[in-house]
């Protein structure tokens, strides 16, 4: 048990070390991502409590829940409609709950944050399906992918969001051609 409670220091203080070094925004974009990447939630506080949480070195574990759709997306000032799908599946999934969705899903979260009407949704997805943001989930779904949340958490920085994505390797699927003999 001993060793245990030493690992968990040694982690603790090399994660305090690392960030320590980033600014405030760029703690909170970090801690989320990794936790997300690792699968961990609870990092939210209850609704009354969600802006109390702030330990000495200024790092937030918990984000402001009750922003409205459109208050987000005017905030995320998406400039493409890929962007605008990323911004929308990081929303249905963060603030509303939704990790799985169907194109309906984002056209209707888009309606209720008072954006343009796409002009052809599913094309849109899959837009951001080739860029990376979102990924095939079960049964027909999508859902937004770990590059697409650090992307969203960048934006309204379109440089720094295009930049996050620079490293993000993009898996094709293979065609088969076959040649006639």
């Amino acid at each position: 048990m001993g060793e245990t409670n030493n690992s968990d220091f040694k982690a603790w203080t090399s994660i305090v070390a690392a960030l320590k070094k980033l600014d405030i925004e760029a703690q909170k974009r970090t801690l989320h991502s990794v936790a997300t990447f690792l699968g961990i939630s609870g990092f939210t506080e209850s609704k009354s409590n969600q802006n109390a949480q702030v330990t000495q070195h200024g790092v937030s574990f918990s984000e402001n829940r009750d922003i409205s759709p459109k208050n987000f997306m005017r905030d995320k000032a998406p400039k493409t409609d890929g962007e605008r799908i990323a911004c929308l599946a990081y929303y249905l999934t963060h603030y509303k709950e939704t990790p799985h969705f169907k194109t309906i899903d984002l056209s209707t979260l888009n309606t209720e944050a008072a954006q343009p009407k796409f002009s052809n949704a599913a094309v849109a997805v899959n837009n951001a399906l080739r860029d990376g943001l979102l990924v095939q989930a079960s049964k027909g779904t999508k859902q937004i992918s770990a590059a697409g949340e650090v992307f969203v958490q960048t934006l309204p920085d379109h440089v720094a969001a295009k930049a996050s994505l620079a490293n993000v390797r993009i898996r094709k699927r293979n065609k088969k051609i076959l040649s006639k003999n």
